[in-house]
């Protein structure tokens, strides 16, 4: 009887190997080794920065789709660009490197808060309770939604406002999409000018809450020669490549012309865009050191959360 039972497991285990075997010929998908190749060469970051979801997702549409660009990896730059371009055997067109830029200036707009926000450190979370913690509703709130987002540690949190480490910001665009407000967004590394706000209210509205903050007076669309300044869903833009086209001609009329000084010129000392090549041997602050930053925040909020709470039951006892 137990024979029996050891030849039929014997016999059903044969059984389910053959079909098996017999399955993984006929369903075999060859694998490109263009892909693979294509793989090898890419960063691994899975950024997201070229559209696809993942690395393997940008390796397969650049081989197999004719009119995918070979240089669409943000993060590997131009040599990545070339390599992918002589393995898929695709012309590289140069692209202007990108970065990310904080279009809020709180702190010389001496933004004040609108409450004390004391529930969990998220940007998402504080901007839908009464229009965010700062009186100013576009306004950056500092809890680093953005910071957790970057797959490059390029972004950290300081004087309760995101600041960007140039050295290692690749352009993925990760950051622009986490912020609840818009505050991030792609410029150029080459970019001459840009603008330090993200407001879409207007003049008396603004200035009762920022003294940076941009009234849409319009002088600067006036005075601007290349007309690459406009206004997109409320709020002031610039158009980098009309900008970028017309030159330094206009000896950035812009800026000059604005009354609130949003409007920065990116080549001053404080503003500065710095080149990839001028910033290779710059020290980058360490991911611990980063996480050590957002877990001070967190015990803050958490022990001002604590207070709250031990106050709600004294009052209780109080009652009783």
């Amino acid at each position: 009887m137990v024979m029996t039972s050891i030849l039929i497991l014997a016999g059903l285990g044969l059984a389910v190997a053959v079909v098996l075997g017999i399955a993984s010929k006929v369903f075999y998908v060859e694998e490109d080794p263009k892909v693979e190749a294509v793989l090898e060469a890419l960063p691994g970051a899975n950024c997201g920065g070229c559209g696809y979801a993942g690395c393997e997702g940008y390796a397969i549409a650049v081989v197999n789709i004719p009119t995918i660009a070979a240089n669409l990896c943000v993060a590997g730059g131009k040599d990545v660009a070339a390599a992918v371009g002589q393995l898929t055997g695709k012309a590289v067109t140069e692209s202007d490197p990108l970065i990310s830029f904080r279009r809020c200036d709180k702190i010389s707009g001496k933004v004040q808060k609108r409450y004390s926000y004391q529930g969990m450190p998220s940007c998402a979370a504080a901007a839908t309770l009464a229009q965010g913690s700062d009186v100013c509703a576009f306004s950056c709130l500092g809890f680093g939604d953005c910071v957790v987002t970057c797959p490059f540690d390029a972004l950290y949190i300081q004087d309760n406002i995101v600041r960007v480490r140039e050295n290692l910001c690749t352009g993925c665009g990760k950051c622009t999409q986490a912020c609840p407000r818009n505050v991030l967004e792609l410029i150029p590394r080459r970019a001459r000018v840009a603008i330090r706000c993200s407001t879409q209210d207007k003049l008396r509205a603004v200035m009762d809450v920022c003294e940076a903050g941009c009234i849409q007076c319009s002088k600067c669309i006036k005075t601007c020669p290349a007309n690459a300044i406009s206004f997109v869903n409320n709020r002031i833009s610039i158009d980098q490549k009309m900008c970028l086209a017309y030159g330094p001609d206009c000896d950035m009329a812009c800026v000059s012309a604005c009354p609130r000084k949003i409007l920065r010129n990116l080549r001053e000392k404080d503003c500065l865009l710095n080149k990839m090549s001028e910033l290779k041997d710059a020290k980058p602050e360490t991911k611990e050191e980063v996480k050590t930053e957002n877990k001070v925040t967190e015990n803050k909020t958490e022990v001002k959360t604590e207070k709250s709470v031990e106050k709600v039951e004294k009052k209780e006892e109080v009652t009783a």
